[in-house]
């Protein structure tokens, strides 16, 4: 049994907060990189260069990658042999995203209540979702993520008789009837089976998985082959100015479902899809 204390996973969201909100992941700027030489069009072309140059400044500056600093998102993975001591763990999180919010002066969004829409005034509570596993640690990933491409995700229940085609036309059409709402180029997160809140849950957690690894499944890293390459042909463009590159990545994450039921989900994120992780 291994002691870790709530003051130790406070200080580790903290941080994990400051990172993702300032540090655009090695992989999503790679692809950007390569994005821009894609790119034909050149409206196009110049948009991807602010968003370069801005991921850029960011790294040597105190200034966020975007000023939407979002809502945060904790995924926790939570070793058996883990005793945590001090603070309540959901209430050690909040603590962390709290200090990163107020000190830094991180822009707070989260209201406390969805209808009488009052500030929290320190974005939390963060929304979040523990896992127990093997092993004597913790692992967290926070997201922060903001509420253009939010606010363009989508999520379906489908007949189980539904096609491959009926999906991927479904993923394809949520961005077309969204343009606009996310910054372009997107990197589409699609959950595909479990029930309603099992498939946007793997919506959100495909949206971490490293742009340079495949789906171990051959059948869905084709579908994300097909998709992106049908985004991209929508013509909406980096910065939604028009363009080749409408999206930089689909991921795909599937789990088995009832017999009866086939949930999809599609979570946008922009070309800020924060993130961060981190083991204690």
């Amino acid at each position: 049994m291994r002691i870790i204390t709530s003051e130790t996973i406070t200080r580790t969201v903290k941080n994990l907060c400051l990172r993702a909100n300032k540090f655009l992941p090695s992989d999503i700027k790679l692809t950007l990189d390569t994005a821009y030489d894609y790119e034909i069009s050149p409206n196009g072309k110049r948009a991807i260069h602010s968003i370069i140059e801005n991921y850029k400044l960011s790294q040597h500056t105190n200034i966020p990658i975007c000023q939407d600093t979002g809502m945060v998102v904790v995924f926790a993975e939570i070793g058996q042999d883990v005793h945590i001591v001090g603070e309540l763990f959901e209430d050690a999180v909040n603590e962390g995203v709290r200090q990163a919010y107020t000190e830094a002066n991180l822009r707070k969004s989260v209201v406390n209540d969805p209808l009488n829409r009052v500030n929290s005034e320190d974005n939390t509570p963060a929304i979040i979702h523990t896992r127990l596993v093997q092993g004597n640690g913790i692992a967290l990933t926070v997201i922060p993520q903001g509420a253009g491409s939010e606010n363009a995700s989508a999520m379906k229940m489908f007949h189980a008789s539904a096609t491959r085609e009926d999906i991927i036309s479904f993923v394809v059409n949520c961005v077309q009837e969204n343009r606009g709402k996310a910054c372009t180029p997107l990197i589409i997160g699609v959950g595909i089976g479990g029930n309603t809140e099992m498939c946007t849950l793997l919506a959100k957690k495909a949206l971490c998985r490293d742009l340079f690894t495949y789906n171990r499944k051959l059948y869905y890293t084709d579908m994300e082959s097909e998709i992106l390459d049908r985004v991209n042909r929508l013509g909406i463009g980096p910065e939604n100015m028009g363009g080749s590159v409408t999206a930089l990545a689909v991921n795909i994450i599937s789990y088995p479902t009832h017999v009866s039921s086939l949930p999809v989900a599609v979570n946008m994120g922009c070309h800020v899809t924060r993130h961060a992780t981190e083991v204690i």
